[in-house]
């Protein structure tokens, strides 16, 4: 994928760590060839104040409010999460009900609508996409030729991330206990897998295993647990328990697919073939409150996002596989998730 240029002119601009100056108003920040880092920033609901921030890190530098610079115009009402299909970003703005679509230099070339709460983007092919929903009781489905919703897969509940293997989408439904089965051929829902409470993220390990993790509900003794699927016939291989009170989330996988992270509160790490959830964190969140999470596809580092009282600029921490503080920057409010090029 292209970055975006040498330079790129932005209207709010901040720099990162290490004392580098905060470029002013209408100046201009010089990228590196790094591959790019896209923050994605809620901000606070029914504010409109939603962004996209970009951090290079072969300079340092960080873009804010990259959309906004780049179309003179606000993203939206929560910025929810961000895909990439087919050359084009997929900015899905939940309480907007909308998907806004830009091409690599993040100008705005279409929109989706008719979308009721939307939550996560998931491409099937370079025409077809899925969008999951908190309020819709379905999935979309969408023509990526036109931008346009042109169908719906019936799933009553909050439907969350998704993940597609063999013409097959997993996708998690937080209050129906259960991860359902899409079949991308015929767009029906097949089949269902029970996973526990609060079920809202899944990755796919090196194995092809499905592991999901659900953050249980503590006003019912529910404890959160990490499922491990096999997605050939749908049976729950394992799983492993939370202590009561756990609210695990953000799971995350490295590049090769075999260590998968998590928050609960602290930042932990697990290998695929680990007999039990982690005794210690990989790194201890003291004070921070850690809110998004995503792991570099080339570097390994990570990278974790704390929304401090949510209604300041998140701060972001970067640590090596080790848990080891690298570097700081700041994002927009209330960071909640990565994009890396």
């Amino acid at each position: 994928m292209k970055n975006l240029g040498l330079v790129v002119a932005v209207l709010f601009l901040a720099s990162c760590v290490k004392d580098k100056p905060v470029a002013s108003s209408g100046s201009v920040l010089p990228l590196s060839t790094s591959k790019k880092v896209y923050v994605i920033n809620e901000g606070n609901f029914g504010t409109g104040n939603a962004s996209v921030s970009i951090y290079d890190p072969g300079t340092g530098n960080v873009i804010e409010n990259v959309y906004q610079s780049v179309n003179a115009a606000a993203v939206g009402d929560v910025a929810q999460s961000m895909g990439f299909s087919n050359g084009h970003f997929y900015l899905v703005v939940n309480n907007s009900g909308k998907i806004v679509v830009c091409d690599e230099k993040f100008k705005k070339s279409g929109q989706i609508n008719g979308l009721t709460s939307p939550r996560y983007f998931q491409p099937i092919s370079n025409q077809k996409a899925y969008v999951s929903d908190f309020k819709s009781n379905a999935i979309s489905v969408i023509d990526l030729n036109l931008n346009l919703k042109v169908g719906e897969i019936a799933c009553a509940g909050w439907t969350e991330q998704m993940q597609m293997i063999y013409n097959k989408v997993f996708v998690c439904n937080v209050k129906r206990n259960y991860v359902y089965v899409l079949n991308t051929l015929s767009d029906t829902k097949t089949d269902s897998v029970f996973v526990g409470a609060n079920a809202y993220c899944l990755q796919l390990d090196k194995n092809d295993r499905l592991w999901v993790l659900s953050s249980g509900d503590a006003t019912k003794n529910i404890k959160a647990r990490l499922s491990r699927i096999n997605v050939l016939n749908l049976q729950v291989e394992l799983y492993h328990e939370f202590g009561l009170g756990d609210t695990p989330g953000n799971l995350c996988l490295n590049k090769g697919k075999d260590t998968l992270f998590f928050l609960n509160k602290h930042i932990y790490s697990m290998g695929i073939d680990t007999s039990a959830l982690p005794a210690q964190e990989l790194v201890n969140a003291g004070t921070k409150n850690f809110y998004g999470l995503g792991i570099h596809p080339t570097t390994f580092q990570i990278y974790a996002a704390d929304a401090l009282d949510y209604t300041q600029k998140s701060n972001i921490y970067i640590y090596n596989s080790k848990g080891n503080q690298l570097s700081f920057f700041k994002a927009g409010i209330n960071a909640n998730g990565f994009y890396f090029e």
